[in-house]
């Protein structure tokens, strides 16, 4: 098809330049609604793209759009550009090795989701001008997947109420569309208050909030024998209440990520685990403060989108690397834990049962892994679903077997093999969104798809009327 080509080679004719911003976006790797410097180079670019660009959207400081065109329909592409705390990493080393112990990393490949989403923006822009086509097609630059749930609040304010289909995409080890069954996911802080006192001359005086926090996560461990399968839930403690061990703390602080299948099923257990934090409470003589921070809804993915990304992710592969960049990928794959290898050779096995292990001695997987299952993680496109009929798929971006969410992505974010999926994913999105551009039948037929999916369902819209966007 003469446009997958044309609009493939208008991704390669930019790609110094979208691949220098999403180089850029990793040096910066800022997390949470704090990614001031990455989102100005995504929307200065998008304005010397002759891209509309209106920033500050949702009341988030750090989101945007960048809008070209008019009329419908409505072709929205998602990026991100959050880093994760704690993960800084040299580039293109395979041995952990901070840039600055403790600071941010892209541990999630953002840097280039973003710069992807982007480029098949760009490209899908020029090819309206060359062919003088009608619609509008968009970029949303989205801060705080991580944690924070940041298009869930762009949802709440409606920032995609006219959008006709979202596309979207995320870095990997693996090329494969994405099905619905991400896990739904709350946010919430419990906040004990108790009473200091010297903890040998007057113990009984005080009313340690630390002990409510630790008699809280011993009782919600004893709940977990008692939820569905599905269900996750993880904490991490915030605030132990000082380094002084005479002194009974006044002030403990708790952070939990509560998931399963349905919203429903995650309020359900926001309740069980506030009333664990409220019963610890009473235990120990303090009080407790409850504040769900963000959620996150499973996402839908529909048929009709899935079936046109599939088709172009299978006519472009493979992606094709060089012996250098096998080797790039096999110095990553021989620093990674045993579990990880167990979960690679199980993985293999899904993929290519008696063809395993000559897929396992692939380094890097350039070819097409087809639908396993929904993911146990959560993302916050999940709430674009719900509202708008949404496609997303992943692609390789580091060596297979690599875990997510460790320093050994943020290594190889800069590398020639991220960059190649970058470019890939870009022509993949760009592809498809010229589909459902000029294609009005197939527009109505995805979201004819999408309603009967849900199947009556509405979106959910977990997350608290007065919970703003902020850092915490």
């Amino acid at each position: 098809m003469r446009y997958v080509k044309d609009l493939a080679q208008l991704v390669e004719d930019r790609k110094e330049a979208t691949l220098r911003i999403s180089d850029q976006v990793w040096e910066y790797a800022e997390s949470r609604f704090q990614e001031f410097k990455s989102a100005a180079a995504e929307s200065e670019y998008m304005k010397e793209m002759g891209f509309k660009v209106t920033m500050g959207i949702g009341g988030e400081e750090t989101a945007f759009v960048a809008e070209y065109g008019e009329g419908k329909p409505v072709i929205a592409l998602l990026g991100e550009y959050d880093a994760l705390s704690g993960l800084s990493q040299e580039a293109d080393i395979p041995e952990l090795k901070p840039i600055v112990p403790g600071k941010d990393g892209h541990g999630c490949g953002h840097n280039l989701l973003g710069a992807a989403s982007m480029a098949a923006a760009v490209a899908l822009k020029d090819y309206m001008v060359q062919q003088n086509l009608p619609g509008t097609v968009r970029y949303y630059g989205c801060p705080a997947e991580e944690n924070a749930g940041g298009k869930a609040f762009l949802v709440r304010e409606g920032c995609f109420n006219d959008c006709d289909i979202a596309l979207t995409w995320h870095p990997g080890w693996t090329n494969g569309v994405t099905q619905s069954g991400s896990l739904a996911n709350f946010r919430v802080f419990y906040t004990f208050h108790g009473l200091s006192s010297h903890a040998a001359g007057a113990p009984h005086l005080g009313r340690s909030a630390l002990d409510a926090v630790e008699c809280m996560n011993v009782m919600v461990n004893y709940l977990r024998e008692h939820m569905i399968d599905e269900a996750r839930i993880h904490y991490a403690v915030i605030n132990t209440g000082g380094t002084a061990p005479n002194v009974v703390q006044s002030e403990a602080q708790v952070l939990y990520a509560i998931r399963a299948p349905k919203v429903t099923q995650v309020k359900e257990l926001f309740e069980r685990v506030s009333n664990c934090a409220k019963g610890a409470a009473l235990g120990t003589g303090t009080t407790v403060d409850i504040e769900q921070v963000s959620a996150y809804s499973d996402y839908i993915s529909t048929d009709v989108i899935a079936e046109r990304l599939q088709q172009h992710m299978e006519a472009m592969l493979p992606i094709g690397y060089t012996e250098e960049e096998m080797e790039y990928a096999k110095k990553f794959q021989e620093v990674i834990t045993d579990l990880d290898r167990k979960n690679l050779q199980g993985m293999a096995k899904k993929v290519g049962g008696k063809n395993a292990k000559e897929i396992l001695d692939k380094p890097l997987w350039d070819f097409m892994t087809y639908p396993q299952g929904g993911s146990k993680g959560s993302t916050d496109v999940g709430d674009v679903s719900w509202v708008v009929p949404t496609g997303q798929f992943g692609a390789v971006t580091w060596a297979a077997g690599t875990p997510g969410h460790a320093w050994q992505v943020v290594a190889q974010g800069k590398s020639p093999v991220a960059h190649k999926g970058t470019l890939f994913a870009a022509k993949v999105l760009a592809a498809t969104a010229y589909d459902f551009l000029t294609d009005p039948e197939l527009v109505k037929k995805a979201r004819e798809n999408w309603l009967e999916i849900l199947d009556g369902e509405t979106y959910p819209g977990a997350l608290p009327p007065d919970a703003k966007p902020h850092i915490w």
